[in-house]
């Protein structure tokens, strides 16, 4: 760069005052003179070829004679106006030389006739501040930098000229977007960059919203859902609780390692892994060899460890999000091919092995690092092997270990459940009545005992643990019979604790438990099978303190993500009432109420009050729908 030459440094304009080692001195202006009569600020500093890019390697008169032309370019640009739209149509009326590029001097002596130093800055700044011509910054790969310009297409001068005139007459446009909205008749998509705030404080990504204030509206979450409804920048079909609840949509994306290669205890029997047929994701199984139950749960806890930044995430997330939509895993999808259960021909597991005495109370338990041969099957396909020799003890024991939990003080309640399934193109929903096996209780009863037999391992050796616990309902002398029953058992029962010292859980009729069956899904699980491993295999324990922190904070996040579930599911059933406007049902009276009773709907999973049915416990009427608010996730129904 020659003496006096003008660069561009940090955008504004410089003049090279010395040239020294491959280094330059130069003087730029860091604010230029205003017509409010402040003078320009220069400063001096030292730089390299790479912290400027040259408009012209010509000497110019001086940066104040430079900075003087493009002030009277800015207060009367009319000739240079004429000037470059002559050389823009010139440069766009050829289409094979329309979208060419033209270095920046060349442009220049185009526009002016010749190059004048003292011009070159002016003409630049005309040009990055106007229409028709975008910069193009060339980097060769070395220290230097050229600039060129390409004429714009009529498209983009269009979109930049819509953009100048929307930040020209914001308040304008904001306000005449808040009539359309006052009544309802938005201009979309145009006007859908104004709808982001409201659509975020529906989402709970804000807690206040500007645009509903200024509107009149009421500012709720509500209201906020109903007019995204209604503007139709949401359709009926869009499930926002996950978000509001803070809970991802997504599954996880850290990817877990294969699993180590350790020593591990080979069992050669084949368990049974029974489940949904829409299950993909595996964790337990269990087998009776004649004197031992085993319960083999899958081991990602042999990759995952404590305070590793996949237990972190996992611990944010607190569970496995399972809404009708779709399933967002606590652990990434790809983990299962290595850590489900039974979906290569030997699995690895934690594992274990219950001796049960007489009245199958739990006699001993012991916990192994295992690989284990699995079968998965499904509910239906255990019920019709129940009589089979493989099955047959798992049915049998299991009945045991049921009825001695109910004589120990266990509470049952059986309500209605269904399955609510999405059409992924047309959204259509349905529900379904969920089927229930003996099965299920093999299963269920199996995962309870070691949950049971974990607890009690951890109590015996001291180990800081996440038991739960749940006080002994109080429950009256006199039941009502059905679903009535059902009801008031449910609504006797106490909250649920999770804490470090075991305490009775008295709804099991256990004298302590953890859950410990679900490493793939549940935080807290993993969280106990780190726990278990580490004493295990010798390694440092989770101390109790710390322990107590991570199962509250898993806790949290596993409530988030249950209420996300729960207010997706209630979404999705207004959403198919709504389909299905003609819907009549059965509901059946479950509370006696002073004002309206309290009615269940089977089909549909639900319970609702209704007014004037003059029912008594565990009638039955026929209702329909009366009215949907789905933004508060309400129904009214009325009998038929």
């Amino acid at each position: 760069m020659n003496i006096n030459s003008i660069v561009l440094y940090k955008k504004f304009p410089a003049i090279v005052l010395e040239n020294e080692n491959e280094k330059y001195l130069v003087k730029w202006c860091v604010h230029p003179a205003t017509s409010t009569g402040k003078k320009a600020v220069y400063a001096s500093q030292k730089v390299r070829d790479k912290d400027v890019v040259v408009l012209i390697d010509k000497p110019v008169s001086s940066l104040d004679n430079v900075l003087s032309f493009a002030d009277r370019v800015l207060s009367d640009s009319s000739e240079l106006k004429n000037q470059v739209e002559e050389i823009y149509d010139l440069l766009t009326s050829d289409d094979e030389t329309a979208n060419n590029t033209i270095s920046f001097l060349e442009l220049v002596e185009l526009i002016r006739g010749n190059v004048e130093p003292d011009e070159v800055w002016g003409i630049y700044n005309y040009l990055n501040n106007d229409y028709l011509f975008e910069e193009v910054i060339n980097s060769s790969g070395s220290d230097s930098t050229s600039i060129s310009f390409i004429p714009r297409t009529q498209e983009k001068i269009k979109l930049l000229k819509e953009k100048l005139y929307e930040k020209e007459h914001a308040q304008e446009l904001k306000d005449a977007f808040i009539q359309r909205l006052k009544k309802n008749s938005l201009d979309l998509p145009n006007d859908s960059k104004y709808m982001g705030e409201i659509e975020a404080f529906a989402l709970g990504k804000t807690d206040k919203c500007k645009t509903l204030k200024d509107a009149g509206f009421k500012e709720t979450i509500e209201r906020a859902h109903q007019i995204l409804l209604d503007t139709g920048v949401w359709n009926i079909t869009r499930n926002p609780y996950p978000l509001r609840w803070g809970v991802s949509m997504k599954s996880a994306s850290e990817v877990l390692l294969a699993p180590p290669n350790e020593d591990r205890l080979k069992l050669e029997h084949v368990a049974y892994a029974i489940d949904n047929e829409s299950s993909t994701d595996p964790d337990d199984a269990i087998f009776f060899d004649g004197e031992y139950l085993w319960v083999h749960i899958a081991d990602p806890a042999s990759t995952v460890f404590p305070d590793s930044s996949i237990d972190k995430a996992a611990r944010v997330r607190g569970a496995t999000l399972y809404i009708p939509e779709g399933t967002a895993r606590m652990l990434c999808e790809d983990c299962l091919e290595d850590y489900a259960l039974g979906l290569k021909k030997d699995s690895n597991a934690l594992s274990f092995r219950i001796k049960l005495d007489d009245n199958y109370e739990i006699e001993n338990c012991e916990i192994f690092i295992t690989s284990v041969k699995v079968k998965c099957i499904t509910y239906e396909e255990a019920d019709k092997l129940k009589d089979s020799s493989e099955l047959r003890p798992l049915f049998e024991i299991t009945k045991k270990l049921k009825e001695r939990r109910i004589k120990n003080g266990a509470v049952e309640i059986k309500m209605p459940e269904v399955k609510i399934s999405i059409d992924k193109d047309s959204k259509k929903v349905s529900i379904s009545p969920y089927k229930y096996f003996i099965s299920n209780d093999v299963v269920k009863e199996s995962m309870i005992l070691a949950g049971e037999a974990a607890a009690k391992f951890a109590f015996k050796n001291n180990i800081p643990f996440p038991f739960i616990s749940q006080d002994a309902p109080n429950i009256p002398s006199e039941i009502p019979s059905g679903y009535a029953g059902q009801y008031k058992l449910r609504r006797c029962m106490r909250k649920r604790n999770v804490q470090v010292t075991p305490s009775a859980h008295a709804a099991m009729g256990l004298s302590m438990y953890s859950q410990v069956t679900s490493p793939l899904r549940r935080y807290s699980d993993l969280l106990a099978h780190e726990q278990l491993r580490a004493f295990i295999t010798g390694k440092p324990m989770i101390n109790k303190d710390d322990m107590l922190i991570r199962m509250s904070e898993g806790d949290e996040s596993a409530r988030a993500a249950k209420l996300a579930e729960r207010n997706s599911r209630l979404h999705w059933t207004l959403v198919y009432l709504l389909q299905n406007p003609d819907w009549e049902e059965e509901a059946i009276c479950i509370e006696k109420q002073q004002k309206q009773d309290l009615f269940l709907i089977p089909s549909l999973g639900i319970e609702t009050s209704i007014a004037g049915t003059n029912c008594e416990l565990n009638d039955s009427i026929r209702v329909k729908i009366g009215k949907i608010d789905l933004p508060s996730l309400e129904v009214i129904f009325r009998k038929v």
